[in-house]
């Protein structure tokens, strides 16, 4: 349809099908200044690393895992 909000064109006319443009119906909840502080300011992380499992831990759970599938189908086949 060439109308705006697929608006139905038999009621074109009617008062109660004038809708707000975009920038007008997301402008209502913005406040007056709408740039806003960063909660967390980039680069600005703490200088400790974070520590990361071992790569030994995800191999004995990626076994574990396939050891619990093999089991599952050994005893019930």
């Amino acid at each position: 349809m060439a109308t705006p909000h697929e608006i139905d064109p038999r009621a074109a006319g009617d008062p109660r099908n004038v809708y707000p443009t975009d920038e007008q119906f997301y402008a209502g909840d913005r406040p007056a200044n709408p740039v806003l502080p960063e909660d967390r300011p980039r680069g600005g992380g703490s200088a400790v690393p974070l520590k990361h499992r071992g790569p030994w831990a995800t191999a004995a759970m990626i076994a574990g895992i396939i050891l619990l599938i093999l089991a599952g189908i050994a005893l019930f086949p």
